[in-house]
This record gives C-alpha cells, sequence and structure tokens, in this order.
C-alpha cells in the first residue's frame, strides 16, 4: 500500500513538471511575436498620394509669323514674372520691318506722281487728240465741197478732188483709231501705276503691321514661362541634354512659341488613390500640399471630384486607381505646371474609434482577421475594418486593450519548429 501511494505522488510529481514544462515553452513561442494594444480616441483619416501640378488654361505666345528671316529678341520678361491682359511679354527687333515701311512709302510716294503724270499725259494726247480729229473732220468737209464741184471742172481735176476726199476720209478715220489707241494706252499706264501704288500701300499697312506685331502681348493674366531655346542645340539633340530658356538677344524662327502664360486661377493638381483609399476621399475634402521644389512649405488644398476606378494594365480591377483633382485655396507664385507634389488628404474625424496597427490585420481565405492573444497563445478572429489610413486600421469587433499580434503567429510558430527541429546550422543532429 505505501508502495502505491508513493508510486502515485512520483506520478503526479511528474505530470505537473510536464506541465509546467509545456507552458513555459509555449510562452516562449509565443513571446517571440510582437503584439499591439487595440487603442481607442479619436482618429483622423488620411490619405496620402502624389501628384502633379498642372495648368487647367495656359497661352502660348508665338513669335510673328514674318517672312524673311529669323527675329531677335530685344525685350522678354523674366519667367516668373506676373502680366495682366495686354502686357508686352517679349519684344522683337524691328528695324527691318521699318526699314520695309519706309522702302515701301517711297514706293507708294512714287507711284502716286507716276499716276499724276500719267494723267496728265493723258490730258495732253486728249486735247491734241481732239484737235487733230477737229482738223481731220474739216479736211474731210473741205474735200466733200472740192467734190461737189466736179461737174464744172476738168475730168482730171475732178478726178483729184475724188483723190483728196478719199484720202482726206482715210486719215479721219486712222485719226479715230489713234486717238482710242492713245485712250486706252492712257488708261492702261495709268491702271499700271495704280496698281503699283496699291501695291506699296498694302506693303505699308503690312509694314506697320509686322512692326506692331513685334510686340508680343499676353491675352490673359498669369504667371509668365520662357521655353526652352531649340535652336540653341543646333539641330542635334542627344538624351539628358539640358537646353537653356530663350532670353534677350537670341534668335527664333517666325512662328516658333517662345513662352506661355499660365492662368494661376486656373491650376489644379491630378493624383491617384488606390481603390482602398478611395473610400475615405470625396469632395470638400481638406488637402494638405507639400511641393518637392518649396522644401519646408505646406499648401492647402480642397478636394474638388472623384474619378470613377480605372484598371491598370496588368493591374487587377482590386488594384485600380482613382483620379483625384484637387484645388489650391491660395496660389502661390512660385509654383510651376509639372512639379511633383505630396498630398495628405484629410478624411473624416472618428470619435473613440478603436484601431491597431494596419499590419496587424490579416487576409485569410478571403476574410480579414487578427490574432487576438488569450491566456497563453494567439487565437485567430474575424474582425471587421472600417477604415485603412495612413498605417492604422480602424475596426471593430475587438476591446480597447485587448492585445494582437503585428506578425502571424503561425509562420512564426512554424518557423520556430523548423528551428527546433533543425537545430543551429552546424549542430550536431
Amino acid at each position: 500500500m505505501l508502495r502505491e501511494t508513493i508510486f502515485a505522488a512520483a506520478l503526479l510529481t511528474c505530470s505537473a513538471w510536464l506541465t509546467s514544462c509545456a507552458a513555459q515553452g509555449t510562452a516562449t513561442v509565443n513571446s517571440a511575436v510582437p503584439s499591439a494594444a487595440v487603442q481607442q480616441s479619436d482618429v483622423q483619416l488620411r490619405v496620402d498620394a502624389t501628384g502633379e501640378i498642372r495648368a487647367t488654361r495656359t497661352a502660348m505666345l508665338i513669335a510673328p509669323p514674318i517672312a524673311g528671316g529669323s527675329l531677335q529678341i530685344i525685350r522678354l520678361l523674366k519667367p516668373g514674372s506676373m502680366v495682366n491682359a495686354g502686357d508686352v511679354v517679349v519684344e522683337f527687333d524691328p528695324s527691318q520691318q521699318q526699314y520695309n515701311l519706309e522702302q515701301n512709302r517711297s514706293d507708294f510716294e512714287q507711284a502716286e506722281q507716276e499716276i499724276v503724270k500719267a494723267k496728265d499725259d493723258a490730258a495732253v494726247q486728249s486735247a491734241e487728240d481732239q484737235t487733230a480729229l477737229l482738223k481731220a473732220r474739216f479736211d474731210v468737209r473741205q474735200a466733200e465741197l472740192e467734190v461737189s464741184k466736179n461737174e464744172l471742172v476738168s475730168a482730171i481735176d475732178a478726178q483729184k478732188n475724188v483723190l483728196a476726199l478719199n484720202e482726206a476720209k482715210r486719215a479721219l478715220a486712222q485719226l479715230q483709231q489713234d486717238i482710242q489707241s492713245h485712250a486706252a494706252s492712257g488708261q492702261a499706264t495709268i491702271a499700271v501705276d495704280e496698281e503699283k501704288a496699291h501695291k506699296a500701300k498694302l506693303a505699308m499697312d503690312q509694314a506697320l503691321e509686322n512692326i506692331k506685331n513685334m510686340e508680343v502681348h499676353s491675352p490673359i493674366d498669369g504667371l509668365v514661362v520662357i521655353r526652352q531655346n531649340q535652336n540653341a542645340a543646333g539641330g542635334f539633340f542627344f538624351s539628358g541634354m539640358t537646353l537653356p530658356d530663350f532670353e534677350q538677344g537670341d534668335q527664333i524662327n517666325p512662328g516658333s512659341t517662345i513662352a506661355d502664360v499660365i492662368d494661376m486661377k486656373a491650376m489644379e493638381i491630378t493624383a491617384h488613390v488606390s481603390e482602398g483609399d478611395r473610400v475615405n476621399v470625396r469632395s470638400g475634402q481638406a488637402v494638405e500640399v507639400r511641393a518637392d521644389a518649396l522644401p519646408g512649405a505646406v499648401l492647402r488644398g480642397t478636394v474638388k471630384n472623384v474619378a470613377t476606378a480605372t484598371g491598370e494594365f496588368f493591374i487587377s480591377s482590386a488594384s485600380g486607381r482613382s483620379d483625384v483633382t484637387i484645388t489650391l485655396d491660395q496660389l502661390d507664385g512660385r509654383l510651376r505646371p509639372g512639379f511633383t507634389v505630396h498630398l495628405t488628404i484629410l478624411g473624416d474625424s472618428l470619435k473613440n474609434a478603436l484601431w491597431i496597427p494596419r499590419e496587424a490585420v490579416f487576409d485569410k481565405d478571403g476574410k480579414q482577421i487578427v490574432y487576438a492573444r488569450d491566456a497563453n497563445d494567439f487565437e485567430p478572429r474575424p474582425v471587421q475594418v472600417r477604415y485603412f489610413s495612413e498605417g492604422i486600421a480602424v475596426i471593430a469587433g475587438l476591446q480597447a486593450g485587448e492585445k494582437v499580434a503585428v506578425l502571424d503567429p503561425t509562420e512564426e510558430a512554424g518557423a520556430a519548429k523548423t528551428a527546433t527541429t533543425e537545430g543551429p546550422v552546424g549542430a550536431p543532429r
């Protein structure tokens, strides 16, 4: 009986020792998994994104399309200058057009003088022709009177009178033809001179218009952005090549774009947000804007609209993106289209929300779960994720203060088991 009692006591002691060892082993495994407590506090939902500034209204300033070679810039506003509609942004050398104007004015004045001379010559010729016509008609009448006396004179004289009449009529007819020719010639000369004057007048007007166009005005209020001088490369380009902007003294081809005026009141920011973040973004929300080109500056903006999701090539619909348009509440003259900006979209403010680190939420078989700590281990538990925001997950289904694993404990346990079985590298088996 004593031996049986001692054996039973030994079994109980051994069982207690094994249970203690097992408990200590489980605690050791679980202690290797980092955890975090469920927090309860007010949460400001935030969505981070990267965007680009673009101008929705831009006016291009073009060198006047004037034939005759390149144009030289004699005045150009500095990049970043603010202008009003009608202000002169760039001015070209008008000396060639002024020379053309004076040359054409001289041609016009000469043509007008030639018109006056041609009209005077035509008037003199017409007077001379009228005098000759009167004389020729008189000669015909005189010859007709002589022919009427043929019955009273000899046959020879009568024949002479007939010949004289025919000659007078022929001379009259020839003179009438000459008068018509003189009138047509005079009118043609006047027409040619008038055409010369008209052509010279058109050239004068064109030269005046060209001189006027030597000053390029801004059609809108905005910010001046100078284009790169493509001529500086001499027609050769290579990757990474940086071209200088146009500046005073440069030559430019007629019709080339030299600058842009950007309506600063019409600048927007375009960005993309993932479908997971899109639920936290809607029109009217405030946005913090930070530009790489303006270190330390924080600008304020507002979400203008959120477009529908657009799938990307080789990207599943679940990874689609939504386009977001943002307007700036206050413009900064240092901003330029094409600048990259970093955005923080301020979503809803949640009161007394439960939240955990975002990495504490796991997807298992299409469901979102967490691993909550019980007395000695972590157990999987389904959870409802209301929002993901800035590294946290706003959840429902847990209690404040509960501990959740921020690493998958099943993977950690598997790794620990493998290490225990295989032992350290180089250890004897």
